[in-house]
């Protein structure tokens, strides 16, 4: 399939997202958000936690995850703020995707629901997305990351229909080139183009590589961002700000452009602070509300 034109694009900046503001904080934890977190195999539990907390951290107000069932107590532990759901799991520790039972009514009633985060089987994680998807409810968000996204190609038809319109994808630059079938481009107007491709592919709101995309083809570059959130775990923080920010809002490129630049930002802080590189993804958590504080959010 040939790149679609390049889209010109809206230039992410303080300026841009004080004039396209949060909604007002809401008094009770339900009205900023309920999101659940999936994915998490017995090996890499971290990775909800990260994304979870980031969640929190940008002002979503109910959180739960679920994770291989071995993780589960030392997450819970580990993270009180959050209800921790123990999932099934096979002898390697791989989440078994076939019963959701465990999670059925968080998955009707919550506001976003991510999945993919920390995976580690790929059939299993397709057969994750064949349950899971029929029992969201019928205003909930899916956002798919990782692994989630490395099964795509071929289930959009299958899986995501009933979901067209209510889906965030945030791809890496090799997981954008799987739901591409090619290499991403790594700059300029074609970089966009793919991601546009992408978003219009798969009827979905897209942040990859510092660009976000509707399936209109409106297109946001973000400016903030520095070398050294190329380290692991940082694409959950990344995936955990969009996540709780759309459970905030119900609007999924406002959330994205946000969320996608409040990490970035969070990044450029530390390179400051730190270093640009040796700062490490959990410490971009707890810097996500200075940043949304200094936008007025």
């Amino acid at each position: 399939m040939p790149r679609p034109d390049a889209a010109p694009a809206h230039e992410v900046t303080p300026t841009l997202l004080r004039g396209w503001p949060l909604p007002a904080v809401s008094d009770s934890k339900y009205g900023r958000g309920q999101v659940l977190i999936v994915g998490g195999a017995a090996t890499t539990p971290g990775a909800v936690q990260l994304a979870g907390l980031a969640a929190l951290r940008v002002g979503a107000g109910h959180l739960t995850m679920a994770v291989a069932a071995s993780a589960a107590v030392p997450m819970a532990v580990a993270t009180p703020e959050a209800g921790v759901i123990g999932l099934p799991q096979n002898e390697r520790g791989s989440v078994l995707g076939g019963d959701v039972r465990q999670i059925a009514d968080d998955l009707g009633s919550a506001d976003v629901v991510t999945v993919g985060v920390g995976l580690d089987d790929p059939d299993e994680t397709a057969l994750l997305l064949r349950h899971l998807v029929p029992e969201l409810g019928g205003e909930t968000w899916l956002v798919l990351d990782a692994y989630a996204l490395g099964v795509l190609p071929g289930l959009e038809e299958e899986v995501l229909a009933p979901v067209r319109g209510r889906l965030v994808l945030t791809p890496n630059s090799s997981e954008a080139g799987r739901l591409l079938d090619r290499d991403l481009a790594e700059h300029g107007d074609e970089l966009v183009s793919d991601v546009v491709e992408i978003a219009t592919r798969y009827a979905a709101v897209v942040s990859c590589s510092g660009v976000v995309a509707n399936a209109d083809g409106e297109v946001w570059r973000i400016g903030a961002g520095n070398g050294g959130l190329a380290t692991s775990g940082s694409g959950d923080v990344q995936v955990g700000a969009i996540t709780g920010l759309l459970g905030r809002t119900g609007h999924a490129e406002q959330a994205a452009c946000w969320g996608t630049h409040v990490h970035a930002a969070a990044g450029d802080r530390l390179a400051a602070r730190v270093g640009t590189l040796g700062f490490l993804a959990r410490e971009l958590v707890p810097v996500l509300p200075e940043v949304l504080s200094e936008l007025g959010a």
